[in-house]
């Protein structure tokens, strides 16, 4: 008797399907508000919104004062029959301690200990954590804020001519700066820097690079300097390749603006646009990848980065605003 009444009711009545619908609109309202309660997820966005909704983590810095430089002045020259210049560049009296073939694997393992036991302030704790494990040790006073350059050279008696092939159990060099002070280690949270520099020599001959750089805190961490990829402005022609008439009317175009030649080449330089709108200056590094690409204004509109396409976990600024709104004063 139900069948033949759901039948009458399916071929006569439109009002079957209206039911129908009902019912089931009843029975998913059902299921999702007892799912996830009053709270039910509701994304509304506007067509012409382009901010992403996830914003990037901002990585939490610490600001800490670094006193040691170090660069190979003529990288072309260096080798290890040669020698190599360094050029050290620090804020307080320092030691330069250059160990030659010092052992891949003790050098790390010394690294460990900075962290756990020993702290790496002095290039006696360095070479007591190596076990003396290398060739030959240069060591250079070098004075606050003297820029000399010095030579560090294995001895002709050394006849050392390469370290093997890859993979290498010794490193060529390893430049060490402590602080010569003992006053100046309770100062700075950075108590010493070790840079592991190749050398080419005759079965190794790529250019000489330091391969790593390692801050070494009071407080027992270290850090591995890395480099940022910055992109390069696109070289537009030199005032002094234009013709005569041309260079006339930039000149006079300068001198409406207030501008000299100079100054305006000096700017150009020094400018280092977003790779998005153009128009802002590149303050932000996106980690993993360390590009430096994006501005203030663009950096929170992208979850991944805009140069090479991968996922940004972190980003950090390269200046904060007071600093920014400071320079651009101290232009004007």
């Amino acid at each position: 008797m139900a069948a033949v009444f759901l039948v009458t009711l399916y071929e006569y009545s439109p009002l079957f399907y209206i039911t129908v619908v009902f019912v089931c609109f009843l029975v998913t309202s059902g299921l999702v508000l007892g799912w996830f309660g009053l709270g039910v997820p509701v994304t509304l966005r506007n067509s012409e919104e382009t901010e992403s909704s996830a914003r990037v983590l901002k990585k939490q810095m610490r600001q800490v004062k670094n006193p040691f430089g170090l660069e190979i002045p003529h990288p072309a020259t260096a080798s290890v029959t040669k020698g190599i210049a360094l050029r050290p560049d620090c804020l307080e009296d320092c030691l330069l301690t250059c160990y030659w073939g010092c052992n891949v694997q003790k050098l790390h393992e010394a690294l460990q200990k900075h962290i756990y036991c020993c702290r790496i302030k002095t290039p006696q704790a360095l070479e007591d954590a190596l076990y003396s494990e290398y060739l030959y040790r240069q060591q250079y006073f070098i004075k606050k804020n003297d820029k000399e350059e010095k030579c560090c050279q294995l001895p002709e008696d050394a006849q050392v001519v390469d370290f093997g092939p890859v993979p290498r159990s010794r490193y060529p060099l390893v430049a060490l700066l402590t602080l010569a002070d003992e006053e100046d280690r309770e100062i700075y949270d950075i108590v010493s820097m070790v840079a592991v520099i190749h050398i080419p020599d005759e079965s190794y001959r790529l250019p000489c690079r330091i391969l790593y750089q390692y801050l070494l805190l009071a407080q027992g961490q270290y850090h591995d300097l890395k480099q940022l990829f910055m992109s390069a402005n696109s070289s537009a022609p030199s005032s002094s390749d234009l013709p005569a008439d041309e260079r006339s009317t930039d000149r006079s175009l300068l001198e409406k603006a207030g501008l000299s030649e100079d100054e305006a080449e000096l700017r150009e330089e020094n400018t280092k646009d977003c790779v998005v709108c153009q128009n802002g200056t590149v303050n932000w590094v996106l980690l993993p990848c360390r590009h430096a690409c994006l501005c203030d204004g663009c950096i929170k509109y992208f979850q991944q980065c805009p140069m090479c396409r991968q996922f940004v976990q972190e980003s950090f600024p390269l200046c904060s605003k007071k600093e920014q709104e400071e320079d651009e004063s101290t232009h004007v």
